[in-house]
C-alpha cells in the first residue's frame, strides 16, 4: 500500500495544506499512473479510518498490470458513529472496543458524549450535550421535556448562515428535513415505530405514556440529526475541499488517472468533489459509491415528482471520464428505512405516502431517473462510462460489509491487468481479463456485455 498519502479536511472543507503539498509533489516524483482515493463514511477516529483504508487497499498491488504504478490516498474528515451502532466495514476483532449495551436503553453513554463534543465543539454545544444526556437519563413523562430535547438537538446541528456547509444539506434543493422542524412528539413516535420494526428497542415492554414510549425515539432523533449534519458536512468538504484538490492534481500531474471511492456519507463527499472540480478537469477515470447515503435522485436532471427541478448533482457524472458505479442493496435497513424518514422535508404535502420513493437513498435502490443509466447484477460487464447501479444484494445482506469491498476492489481493478475474482463465499470463479484503461472487465473467453453468472451467494 505504498506510496500512500492522507488528506485531512476540517468541517468547512479546508484541507491540511502540508498534506496536500506532499500528495501533489509525491504523485509526480513517484510517477503514479493511477491514484485510488477513498473517503470513509461515519467513523470514530482516524485510527478506525486508517484501518479501513489498509484493508481495502491491500489487494490492489497484486491486481496492477504492466506499466501501472498505483498510489493511494485516504481522506480523513470529522464524522461520527454512535458507539452502540455496529460497524459493518470491520470484523468484530477490528472494531473499536466498547461495552455492550442494551439496545433498548435510550441513555447517552460517556463515549458518545465525548464524541459529540469533538464533532460539535465549543462551550455552548458542550452545555447542550450535557442537557441532552440528562434528559435521556430522566425520561420524564412531561411533554415539555421532550420538546426541550428536540430544541437542543436542532440547535446542536444548526450551522451559522455564513457557514459554507449551510447550502449542502439537501440533494434535491427543497429545504430542511421534517425531523428538524415538525412536532417533537410526532417525530419521536415515527422513529420509535421504526425502531420497533427493526427490533432496535430490544423487545422491551411498553410502560405507557411518554416515559415508556418516546425516549428511544428521542435518542434516535439525536442520532439521525447528527448524521444529517455529517451528510451536510460531507457535501461541503467534497465540493469546497476535494474538488479544488483534484484540480491542482490534474494541473501538476497532467497524465494521472484518479479513481474515487466513497462509503456511506463518503460516497456523497466524493460525488460533491466531482461537482467542485474546475471546469475542464478530466483526471477522474472512475467513481465507486459503496452504499451511498444520499438521494437516489441526486444525479437526475428532472425530478419525477417535480419536473421543474433536478438533483443537486445533475450532470456531474459527465465529469467522470469513465463509469460512475453505485453499489446498492435492498437489505440495507439503515438506508432503506431510517434514511427516508430522516430526509423527508418539511412541507411535503405527500406526508408519508410514497416516502421511500421520494426520499430514498441510492445505496438502497440505486441511481434513479437518469437517462441512459444502466443496472447490472454482480458479475455482469460494466459499461465504459455513465451511471451504472450494481445490485449487490446477493452479498451485501446487512449494510456495506466485506463482500461489498471485494466487489469494489474488482470494479476498481479495471484497466490494471488480470486477476481472479472470488465470490463472497470464497469459491473460485472464472478468471476475469481486465482490458486497458477505459475498457470493461469481462470473463476470459467471452465478449463484452456477457454475464459472468448469477450473483455471489
Amino acid at each position: 500500500m505504498q506510496p500512500y498519502w492522507e488528506l485531512t479536511f476540517d468541517a468547512d472543507g479546508d484541507v491540511d495544506a502540508a498534506q496536500r503539498g506532499r500528495l501533489l509533489s509525491g504523485a509526480e516524483t513517484e510517477r503514479v499512473t493511477d491514484l485510488l482515493v477513498f473517503a470513509h463514511g461515519w467513523n470514530n477516529d482516524q485510527r478506525t479510518a486508517r484501518s479501513l483504508y489498509r484493508r481495502f487497499f491491500e489487494p490492489f498491488d497484486r491486481l496492477a498490470g504492466p506499466g501501472v504504478r498505483l498510489g493511494y490516498t485516504g481522506i480523513l474528515w470529522p464524522a461520527i458513529r454512535f458507539p452502540d451502532e455496529p460497524i459493518p466495514d470491520f470484523e468484530p476483532s477490528a472494531a473499536p472496543p466498547g461495552v455492550p449495551r442494551d439496545p433498548g436503553d435510550p441513555t447517552l453513554d460517556e463515549p458518545t458524549r465525548r464524541l459529540l463534543e469533538v464533532v460539535f465543539p465549543g462551550p455552548a454545544n458542550a452545555a447542550r450535550i450535557d442537557r441532552l444526556a440528562r434528559l435521556l437519563q430522566e425520561r420524564s413523562a412531561v411533554r415539555s421535556r421532550l420538546d426541550e430535547f428536540a430544541r437542543h438537538v436542532r440547535d446542536l446541528v444548526a450551522v451559522r448562515e455564513s457557514s459554507p456547509a449551510h447550502e449542502f444539506g439537501d440533494d434535491l434543493g427543497a429545504g430542511e428535513p421534517a425531523m428538524l422542524t415538525d412536532d417533537a412528539v410526532e417525530v419521536c413516535e415515527v422513529f420509535l415505530a421504526m425502531l420497533d420494526d427493526l427490533g432496535g428497542t430490544g423487545g422491551q415492554e411498553i410502560l405507557g405514556g411518554l416515559r415508556g414510549r418516546l425516549w428511544n425515539g428521542a435518542k434516535e432523533l439525536l442520532r439521525q440529526a447528527t448524521y444529517y449534519a455529517m451528510k451536510r458536512r460531507a457535501g461541503a468538504i467534497g465540493q469546497l475541499g476535494l474538488g479544488a484538490t483534484l484540480g491542482l492534481l490534474a494541473r501538476d500531474v497532467p497524465d494521472i488517472r484518479v479513481h474515487l471511492v466513497g462509503h456511506s456519507f463518503g460516497a456523497r463527499l466524493v460525488s460533491y468533489g466531482l461537482r467542485g472540480m474546475p471546469a475542464g478537469v478530466r483526471c477522474v477515470k472512475s467513481t465507486t459509491l459503496l452504499q451511498g447515503a444520499f438521494s437516489h435522485y441526486a444525479f437526475s436532471a428532472r425530478l419525477p415528482h417535480d419536473r421543474s427541478r433536478g438533483g443537486a448533482l445533475s450532470g456531474v457524472q459527465r465529469r467522470v471520464d469513465g463509469p460512475l458505479m453505485c453499489c446498492y442493496s435492498r437489505h440495507d435497513d439503515a438506508l432503506g428505512k431510517f434514511y427516508p424518514l430522516a430526509s423527508k422535508l418539511a412541507g411535503d404535502s405527500a406526508g408519508f405516502l410514497n416516502l421511500w420513493e421520494r426520499w430514498g437513498a441510492l445505496g438502497f435502490d440505486g441511481i434513479r431517473a437518469v437517462d441512459g443509466a444502466r443496472r447490472v447484477r454482480l458479475g455482469e460487464a460494466l459499461p465504459a462510462r455513465g451511471c451504472v447501479s450494481v445490485d449487490a444484494a446477493g452479498v451485501v445482506r446487512r449494510g456495506a460489509g466485506r463482500p461489498a469491498r471485494r466487489r469494489a476492489q474488482r470494479h476498481l481493478s479495471r484497466g490494471t491487468g488480470t486477476c481472479r475474482v472470488r465470490r463472497g463465499t470464497d469459491r473460485p470463479r472464472r478468471p476475469v481479463t481486465l482490458s486497458g484503461a477505459g475498457g470493461t472487465p469481462r470473463p476470459a473467453g467471452t465478449s463484452a456485455g456477457s454475464a459472468t453468472g448469477r450473483p455471489g451467494a
